[in-house]
Parts: structure tokens; C-alpha cells; sequence
């Protein structure tokens, strides 16, 4: 591991289990100082060397089915990836209270947020079937907000992808260090993710000079990609098929032009 992060354990490989088809995934371990983590590499087994790899950064609600899911979608792909950790392995709150103290908390300490995003990133970098020259993040609601920060830390990462993430940073300027592209995807009518907060991204984008892309869904809310977000859209969160299905085909073609 380098040796620029120094608090950083090499991952710990726990288990291996097949999945469906030729998808293979492994459990990993590491620390931020006396903190540890966990998460889940997933990759295709059929497929030989090195390839490009994805963070994936989970939900307020902690690592869960659905982030190592989409990490065995992105290995299905043929990318390597890794369903990462910010909270910490004791920390998965079993409710909306729970993961509203846990976000906030590390969303009131960006610092501490970017941190923990570059040593789930350094584990992915470190993984023998890592390409580290081709390397994405994505994360939903708040893990779309981590991988902003990630990106705006200069953390070496070709291409971001938000899914209905908060677009706001407390160091707007810090997008001049962004080394790679920038999709965000945005429920049009998400109450969390307000027209100001739109157009301020939007211009901190242009400030930077990033090249980015935003693309807003018609009816989604907040959290459109996440199918345990119900189907309530007047709560403010729901999950909307279409929007999902559609995000899910632009991170893909984004991927293709920025990874491959």
C-alpha cells in the first residue's frame, strides 16, 4: 500500500463465494486509524488481468444488499469493484434516526468524509485485478455526496457518478482539484436537492472548469435508484423504475467513454 497514507492496513481477505454467473466476490477489511471497515471486491472470474475499476459508496442506511448488488452489476460489466464502507464495521443504523446521526455527522466533518472515501478507494487501487489508471466512484443519496467530496480531494479518479446525491460542499473552490469527469444524476423533483443547490453545483462545475454532465428526471425524488426507498413520491424519497433504469444506462455509456 502506499506509503503516503500511512494509517491505511493493507485489506484483509476474509472469504471468497461464487455468485450468480462468472461473478466472484471476496470480503475485505481495513482501518483509519483505530476505526475498521468492511467491504465486498466483486469481479468476474472468467475474465483474465487487470480492468477498470468502481467504488461504489452506499446509502445513509449503511452497507447493505443493494450496494454489493450494484458492485456485482459493475462486475457483471466487466469492471472490478468494490461495495466500500464510511461509517465503520460497527456502525449500520436500523433506522431513518440512526442513519441520519451517522450521516450528518460525517457530512459536518468533510475532512474526515474524504478521508474515509481515499482509503476505501486505496483498498480498490491495491486489489490484484485493479487497472489503478482507469478508476470510477459512484454512490447513492449520501455515498453521491462522498464521491463529490472524493473527487473534489483530488483523489486520482477518471470519472464520479452521483445517483440522487447532495451536490453542496462547504469548499466550492476545490473543484479545480477534480481529475476526472463528473456526471450527476438528479431527481428533477427532489426536495432534498433544491434548484439552488442545482444551479450552485452548476456553477462551481463551470468555475472549475470540470467537465461534467447533469441530467434531472422528471417526476424522481430523492433516492430513485434505491428500490427499498418505497413508492411514496410525496414523502420526498421513492423509487421510480424508469429513472432508475435510465441512470443506471448513462452511468454505463459515461463509463464506456471514460474508463474503457
Amino acid at each position: 500500500m502506499r506509503a503516503l497514507v500511512p494509517f491505511l492496513c493493507l485489506p484483509l481477505v476474509l472469504c471468497a463465494a461464487t455468485s450468480h454467473a462468472a461473478v466472484r466476490s471476496r470480503a475485505v477489511e481495513w482501518k483509519v486509524g483505530t476505526t475498521v471497515f468492511e467491504g465486498t471486491i466483486a469481479w468476474d472470474d472468467a475474465k483474465k488481468g487487470k480492468r477498470p475499476a468502481v467504488l461504489v459508496i452506499h446509502d445513509w442506511m449503511g452497507p447493505s444488499e443493494f450496494t454489493r448488488g450494484r458492485a456485482e452489476a459493475l462486475a457483471q460489466l466487466g469492471y472490478v469493484a468494490l461495495s466500500g464502507d464510511v461509517y465503520g464495521k460497527g456502525t449500520r443504523p436500523k433506522d431513518g434516526k440512526e442513519a441520519a446521526a451517522a450521516a450528518t455527522a460525517l457530512k459536518n466533518d468533510r475532512p474526515l468524509l474524504r478521508q474515509r472515501a481515499r482509503a476505501a478507494l486505496d483498498v480498490l487501487l491495491a486489489q490484484p485485478e485493479t487497472d489503478p489508471a482507469h478508476v470510477g466512484a459512484i454512490g447513492y443519496c449520501f455515498g453521491g455526496t462522498t464521491v463529490l467530496e472524493l473527487a473534489r480531494s483530488g483523489a486520482p479518479v477518471l470519472a464520479t457518478v452521483s445517483f440522487h446525491g447532495g451536490l453542496d460542499t462547504k469548499t466550492p473552490e476545490d473543484a479545480r482539484q477534480i481529475k476526472g469527469k463528473v456526471l450527476a444524476l438528479c431527481g428533477a423533483d427532489d426536495p432534498y436537492v433544491p434548484p439552488e443547490q442545482v444551479a450552485a453545483f452548476e456553477q462551481e462545475m463551470r468555475t472549475a472548469k470540470v467537465d461534467w454532465q447533469l441530467t434531472s428526471y422528471g417526476g424522481a425524488v430523492h433516492a430513485f435508484a434505491v428500490p427499498g426507498a418505497g413508492n411514496d413520491p410525496s414523502k420526498g424519497a421513492a423509487y421510480d423504475a424508469k429513472a432508475d433504469k435510465r441512470s443506471w444506462a448513462a452511468m454505463q455509456a459515461f463509463f464506456e467513454e471514460t474508463l474503457r
